[in-house]
């Protein structure tokens, strides 16, 4: 597998009569996320890189819906399967660097 430098990709798409499509991919670990609760009483939820910045909040950026509390809930399911991935993945990756250090240090003794 080729490996490449971290980077974020954020791709537009504008077509008349259409709503405007926009996806953003992080693919850094130069990201900054936070949370909070404007004075207004408005929660928002933030991502940050330094090439883009995602900001997710309520409805119209109105009261909380139903629906918000919903969203939100699938959000932070989302990111519990992707904290386990990560941690399932990298303690895998974890074991692997681990035997291949011991395979190649066995080799390496001299005998008397």
């Amino acid at each position: 597998m080729m490996e490449r430098d971290p980077y974020t990709y954020v791709a537009m798409s504008l077509d008349p009569g259409a709503p405007a499509y926009l996806a953003v991919s992080f693919y850094t670990p130069d990201l900054r996320v936070g949370a909070s609760v404007l004075d207004s009483g408005r929660p928002y939820l933030s991502i940050l890189s330094r090439e883009a910045d995602i900001t997710v909040s309520t409805s119209g950026a109105g009261p909380v819906t139903t629906a918000d509390v919903d969203i939100a809930r699938q959000l932070f399911n989302a990111t519990a399967r992707y904290l386990a991935d990560c941690e399932h993945l990298h303690s895998g990756q974890q074991s692997v660097d681990s035997d291949q250090a011991n395979a190649s240090g066995s080799g390496d003794e001299v005998a008397a």
